[in-house]
């Protein structure tokens, strides 16, 4: 199956495109369109993460959950949203804490393309939802496709940071081999959770010394 991604995750990722849980996900998608389901993000952001940070610029993975489920707000980044969009409650909590961290002033934008840009993959579990339905094409295969992008990363790459925030991420800890790459966890940014070991976490500080030790550029945290 020809899938329109950045070259060089089209080459680590081709195999995955041509087993059958990944037709099964673009049947699906297919019969929800044509049933008049709405779904996000619109089709050309599917792939928005892989396309942003392109493999051989990786240095973190920031691992959510599932998209935005209200009008306009997916964008294919894992807790970003497009410029004019309000930011969410979960994103304000991380920028609270990126400016207690590392000083970075809270922004009225929530689009954090150029985190992406920098080598920073807001990868989703789950690259499409339903509108107004949380989680509703989790269970589509899509876990199976994001936990092979996980591997990939784990195997084929060396000194990765993983962000790792909430239960449900903790979970994918499995997937990476921690001899190669550096895992930070805490609590997840949601309201529910974000003082229960988000705050504090510090991960935006960590994640950059980290990078420096590799004698690697760290992450300008700054949203433009």
């Amino acid at each position: 199956m020809d899938v329109n991604i950045e070259a060089s995750w089209k080459n680590i990722l081709h195999t995955e495109f041509s087993k059958s849980y990944f037709e099964n996900i673009v049947a699906f998608l297919k019969t929800e369109k044509a049933q008049g389901k709405i779904i996000y993000p619109p089709g050309s952001l599917i792939f928005n993460a892989f396309n942003k940070t392109p493999f051989d610029k990786l240095k973190i993975v920031l691992l959510g959950q599932d998209p935005y489920h209200g009008k306009g707000q997916a964008m294919g980044l894992s807790f970003s949203v497009p410029k004019g969009v309000r930011p969410p409650p979960s994103l304000i909590n991380i920028f609270k804490e990126l400016y207690d961290d590392v000083g970075v002033p809270i922004s009225s934008s929530g689009d954090l393309t150029s985190w992406a840009e920098q080598g920073v993959l807001l990868l989703n579990a789950a690259l499409t939802v339903r509108a107004n339905e949380p989680n509703s094409h989790s269970k589509i295969g899509w876990d199976q496709f994001t936990d092979a992008v996980i591997k990939k990363i784990s195997e084929e790459k060396e000194g990765i940071v993983f962000l790792l925030w909430g239960a449900f991420a903790h979970q994918k800890q499995e997937l990476i081999d921690q001899n190669k790459h550096h895992v930070l966890k805490a609590a997840h940014p949601s309201p529910y959770s974000a003082d229960k070991g988000f705050f504090g976490c510090r991960h935006f500080s960590k994640a950059n010394e980290f990078l420096v030790k590799q004698k690697q550029a760290p992450i300008n945290w700054k949203i433009d």
